[in-house]
């Protein structure tokens, strides 16, 4: 087998990875061989090619505001959401829907040496962010009667131990087949000069996950594609592991979708600031897209509309629905999504450079199938409803941040029914707040559920 692997390497451009598996003891050699069959050898060299040995010209796109489903201001519009609502919700009923968490990720940056998914953020259960939405998903089963699978996209890095936390605490509750794990794919890191594939020791390759855009393969090589088709499944709403704030099969957005007869929507929220660290929607040479805001010109960053608004304020919270159809096309390379080059520094045994970045690695992004979707929606909603994402240890997007605002959520939502919140100075819940999702997902859930003379005189959880 390693002989044929070697002459496969060759044959791709990758002789210096052929030479060095030539001189390796034959176990060694047979480990890396594995690991090499197992890529996409033609893709990669297709990759090297156009992002590492010929970059691209750095064509600079023609940027526009997006078009966007504002939050209601009028009659108009909120009678235009609540027909939105009715048709996610008769979606929900009729098992048209299916949910896919991105969750292949670690948390590396919040200080956390586990499945991003792992990560306790519940404000007084402590419950994991994997809990968070399992009870979410659970809910909404309960609330629609529907099936409504939930499949998780989890990474060679983490997908064991994601596995075996699920199972640990036996799928929080819900049926273990309507739980479906499957793995992205992964590519290797290169020598960010001569295309070189690394190996992070002398019989392992430098691998990491393919991007979130990665979803489309994966999904195609798991045979997910096909077992929603066998369920009836048009609808495919995706959604980050770091939010839990998002509800799972948020009709509105799956309505919106719907009406729109879109082929691909996206759910945004205002951004907080003009250097807020987000992408923005757009329209990229005509087409919907999105921006990373690192690519975002500062003059376009900082630009204003005739009233004092944001030009581009529609920040992307990285929810996404998607036609069952349409991802199909992206999984079968009908509509094959590009990868972005990322220059960063790895962990290597080939290290010419021994300064950072040291590496190139190859990245898919799951926005990068707007501008391909023959239509597209693009829906505001509250960012204090919806949007908290834990991303890094401190300041903006930390754990201390979105358990502040699942606990501010909480308040006004009992506060809505007639109940007295303590507030300290700053106007912040006085105590801490948490209200599980199979409780209530929405503020009107707890009409009726709580006393109006319930008395917030310490740390409360809400949970059936």
């Amino acid at each position: 087998m390693s002989e044929q692997v070697i002459a496969e390497l060759e044959a791709a451009g990758q002789e210096r990875l052929a030479a060095s598996m030539r001189a390796l003891p034959q176990a060694a050699r047979d480990a890396l061989s594995l690991q090499v069959a197992s890529l996409d050898l033609a893709l990669v060299q297709r990759l090297v090619g156009e992002l590492v040995r010929s970059p691209g010209d750095g064509h600079a796109p023609d940027l526009g505001p997006a078009e966007v489903d504002r939050l209601p201001g009028d009659g108009a519009s909120l009678a235009r959401r609540r027909l939105a609502v009715e048709a996610g919700e008769q979606a929900l009923r009729d098992d048209r829907v299916a949910v896919v968490m991105l969750a292949g990720g670690q948390g590396t940056r919040l200080g956390f040496d586990h499945p991003k998914g792992m990560f306790p953020i519940g404000p007084v259960s402590n419950a994991s962010l994997f809990e968070v939405h399992a009870a979410g998903v659970a809910a909404t089963r309960r609330r629609y009667g529907c099936d409504l699978p939930w499949y998780l996209m989890t990474s060679d890095v983490n997908d064991a131990e994601t596995r075996a936390f699920l199972d640990e605490h036996l799928m929080f509750g819900l049926p273990p087949d309507t739980v479906l794990t499957f793995a992205q794919g992964m590519l290797p890191a290169v020598d960010p000069v001569s295309g070189d594939i690394l190996r992070a020791a002398p019989d392992r390759l430098a691998l990491s996950p393919d991007g979130h855009g990665g979803l489309f393969r994966a999904m195609g090589h798991a045979a997910i594609l096909g077992d929603l088709e066998e369920r009836g499944i048009d609808v495919i709403m995706t959604f980050q592991v770091d939010n839990p704030l998002m509800r799972p099969a948020d009709p509105e957005v799956i309505g919106a979708h719907l009406l729109a007869r879109a082929e691909m929507s996206t759910m945004v929220v205002a951004k907080a600031s003009p250097d807020e660290r987000m992408g923005v929607m757009a329209t990229v040479d005509g087409r919907a897209g999105l921006v990373e805001y690192s690519d975002l010109p500062a003059d376009l960053e900082a630009a204003r509309d005739d009233l004092g608004r944001l030009t581009y304020w529609a920040g992307n919270t990285g929810v996404h629905c998607l036609d069952r159809a349409f991802a199909t096309r992206l999984a079968t390379g009908q509509a094959p999504l590009p990868f972005h080059r990322a220059d960063k520094r790895v962990p290597t045994v080939d290290d010419p450079h021994p300064d950072a970045p040291n590496a190139v690695k190859f990245e898919a992004f799951i926005f990068d199938a707007l501008p391909l979707a023959s239509r597209t929606a693009t829906l505001e909603v509250a960012r204090a409803e919806r949007f908290a994402p834990v991303k890094n240890a401190e300041g903006p997007d930390s754990p201390a941040t979105c358990r502040a605002a699942l606990v501010d959520r909480a308040a006004r939502w009992l506060e809505s029914v007639g109940v007295s919140v303590p507030r300290d100075t700053a106007g912040a819940s006085a105590h801490a707040i948490e209200i599980d999702p199979r409780f209530a997902q929405d503020a009107h859930d707890l009409v009726g559920r709580v006393p109006a003379d319930l008395a917030v005189d310490g740390p409360l959880l809400l949970r059936v």
